[in-house]
């Protein structure tokens, strides 16, 4: 059978009576219920005058109908999925941005993105979850505003899904991915984790954003497999999850992995009790501290990947055992070729010269939607410029050294904040550290760190900046560490650097 190149060829992979979304307290929908509701979905959406490539904004918790609706809706419209924590004017923003054709809610839903769509002249679609039925269920209910232009099921070079990025430097940009760069990232996943049938991952990604969307979901139903899709991240719930759920993986960022690490301990019988085979993270470095507790933890490995919007999520993963998995670095590539390029380009690097990573492949976007000054900039001779900079060592392992626009030029000297991180971390006091620039008047940027303490331990800012000192050079210590009893976090879970001196209030 070739490879599927949209999502609705992907759902062919899983048996009639296979369950494909499972939650809480809910029997599962089968394969077989998903397809109906595709079919079912593409229909209403024609008949309220919506067709392909389309945009469709999504405003709905986490959960099921979430990912069923994600799934159904792109198979015959472009799905525009937003954080529903979003206030007014950022509704407004997105949904002018986007030209929404539609804005889809739950039924009952006090969203202020009504109130906005409303004021634009979007028309609102109600979904009317089904609760004594299959997880995810629902119908659509809204008025027709016209006739449908494209109808029928997406093909590969529709529009499946756009995501803006984060915008914490500029303006956000719009990332159009289509169906065969979502389907070929969900083939990559599902071959880079060996997922079959017979997986079901723990869902507790925000399913506003491409790691939950695609490789909690797209991935598992790409391979006939299952997603239980929990209502969002709770730390204090998981291990009862882990118990109804019983999935064999589980995909998060680092963060999320921490705050699991930290009820560990009172949760053994749950952790023995479970199947997983494997535990995934992605979307920001994982410290290997905390790779190392994990594995000790869940007797699992753990594989660290790389993704990104751009690219429709993934672009390379640490392997499966026998192959080895290399902490500090992201692995090998995953689906795209993966290469280093010169600061200019558009010349290549050889192995063990820093650069910035660059990739090419079918999950790569084709470009930033309306934006030709950010697609110049973002290609070079047919390379998307992730603005990662990294190296790749003799056997093609990435080692992600920071964000080109995270790095501290302190008096030109570049310093990588992850390197910084992790030496942080390996204090026994410190649990959690994040280090960025701050201004200084004469070097331009200076060192900050912000740290989390392990619960019940003490540590004073001179002494962990000693301890700092006795494993880099001095221009890499810290000159100033902020004691905090979180690290101020972005929607997705992902720790923010961009900012954070300014949020703080700190110069040197």
């Amino acid at each position: 059978m070739s490879a599927a190149t949209s999502i609705a060829e992907l759902l062919a992979a899983g048996r009639d009576e296979a369950p494909a979304i499972a939650a809480p307290g809910r029997m599962p929908l089968t394969y077989a219920g998903l397809r109906r509701l595709v079919t079912d979905t593409v229909a209403t959406l024609n008949r309220l005058g919506i067709g392909r490539n389309d945009p469709v904004a999504i405003v709905l918790p986490n959960g099921p109908e979430m990912a069923a609706a994600f799934v159904s809706i792109a198979c015959g419209a472009t799905t525009a999925p937003l954080n529903p924590a979003y206030r007014a004017d950022e509704f407004d923003f997105y949904l002018g941005d986007l030209d929404a054709r539609a804005l889809v809610v739950e039924r009952g839903s006090e969203s202020a993105a009504i109130a906005v769509a409303r004021q634009r002249g979007v028309p609102i679609v109600e979904l009317v979850a089904d609760p004594a039925g299959p997880a995810g269920a629902f119908v659509l209910e809204g008025t027709a505003t016209g006739a449908a232009g494209a109808t029928g099921l997406a093909g590969d070079d529709d529009v499946a899904l756009v995501l803006h990025t984060s915008g914490t430097t500029s303006r956000p940009k719009i990332v159009p991915l289509r169906h065969r760069n979502v389907a070929a990232s969900a083939r990559n996943i599902r071959v880079a984790l060996g997922l079959t049938p017979a997986d079901r991952c723990l869902n507790i990604m925000p399913l506003f954003h491409i790691h939950g969307l695609i490789a909690a979901v797209l991935s598992s139903l790409g391979a006939g497999g299952s997603v239980f899709c929990a209502p969002g991240f709770n730390a204090l719930r998981f291990f009862s999850q882990l118990g109804e759920a019983r999935p064999t993986w589980y995909t998060a960022v680092p963060t999320m992995h921490q705050a699991i690490l930290a009820r560990a301990e009172r949760n053994r019988e749950a952790i023995a009790a479970s199947p997983l085979r494997l535990i995934r993270s992605s979307s920001a470095s994982l410290p290997p501290q905390v790779m190392r507790a994990l594995e000790e933890t869940f007797s699992v490995p753990v594989i660290e990947s790389y993704g990104m919007t751009e690219a429709a999520h993934q672009m390379a993963s640490n392997p499966l055992p026998p192959r080895p998995r290399k902490p500090g670095t992201v692995g090998v590539a995953a689906g795209p070729e993966v290469a280093i390029m010169d600061e200019l380009g558009p010349d290549l690097l050889p192995q063990g010269e820093v650069g910035e990573v660059v990739i090419r492949g079918d999950n790569v976007t084709a470009g930033y939607a309306a934006n030709p000054e950010a697609n110049a900039k973002a290609f070079t001779d047919g390379w998307f410029r992730t603005g990662d900079q990294g190296m790749l060592d003799a056997e093609g392992y990435l080692t992600i050294t920071g964000r080109l626009k995270e790095l501290i030029n302190r008096g030109g000297e570049k310093i990588s904040p992850r390197e910084v991180d992790e030496v942080l971390m390996d204090h026994p006091a410190v649990d959690q550290a994040l280090t960025f620039s701050m201004p200084h008047d004469k070097l331009g940027e200076e060192v900050a760190a912000v740290v989390v303490l392990v619960e019940g331990s003490s540590a004073v800012e001179q002494e962990l900046r000693e301890f700092v000192a006795r494993r880099l050079a001095d221009f890499k210590v810290p000159r100033r560490i902020v004691f905090l009893a979180e690290i101020p976090k972005g929607a997705t879970g992902k720790l923010q650097r961009i900012g954070l001196a300014q949020r703080l209030g700190i110069s040197a």
